[in-house]
């Protein structure tokens, strides 16, 4: 027996409603969205998010072309950020994404003084989320309502440059062994310790 993930065409006749998509309207819409999104058009669903947002953005550096920023991104659409920003090379593996990056604005900064520059001007305080010296424990700091998340590569983690260019630097505390645990991973678990302090219930 197969498995058909989303809903078949929808029951004629059609609801008179503007953000429904003929085409998923006829042929079934089997994308991987909630409910309340089912039959809209992409463009109709991006417009409804946009009134949504929340005022947290997320970026990464992009200097080795990190497999993770497709995690990242797809997390960024669960928790409905305004935007990622990719720092460096604009080429990223969108696999990763399952295509939410259809969802959200994505914006790419040549460096890390552009995408800075970018934050000031928007009044954005850029936190670092690295394990580092001196990084505060993030369940203790109170995260900042108008915020850029701003991750390193898998590995190296954040760039000098990138340290400079923050307001402060947080690390997720962690009991086991392993001395980090994936930048993907840790994408998703300090969005959601921004929404606990910050978000709005819809």
């Amino acid at each position: 027996m197969s498995h058909h993930v989303g809903v078949g065409p929808h029951p004629e006749p059609w609801p008179d409603d503007p953000r429904l998509d003929p085409h998923l309207l006829a042929d079934g819409d089997r994308r991987n969205v909630v409910d309340r999104f089912r039959y809209w058009s992409n463009a109709a669903i991006v417009a409804q998010l946009d009134l949504e947002r929340h005022p947290l953005h997320v970026a990464i550096e992009n200097w080795q072309h990190d497999f993770n920023i497709g995690t990242i991104v797809r997390n960024a659409n669960a928790f409905n950020a305004s935007g990622v920003h990719i720092i460096g090379k604009r080429r990223w593996n969108r696999r990763g994404a399952m295509v939410t990056d259809a969802y959200l604005h994505v914006t790419h900064h040549q460096d890390v003084t552009g995408f800075s520059n970018w934050a000031h001007e928007d009044g954005l305080d850029i936190v670092g989320v690295d394990i580092i010296p001196g990084a505060v424990p993030i369940e203790t700091f109170d995260m900042p309502r108008q915020a850029v998340l701003l991750f390193g590569q898998e590995g190296p983690g954040l760039s000098a440059e990138a340290i400079a260019a923050t307001s402060a630097v947080v690390e997720i505390t962690q009991y086991g062994s392993t001395r980090s645990i994936n930048v993907g991973v840790a994408s998703g678990i300090a969005m959601h310790s921004w929404m606990r302090r910050h978000a709005n219930a819809i």
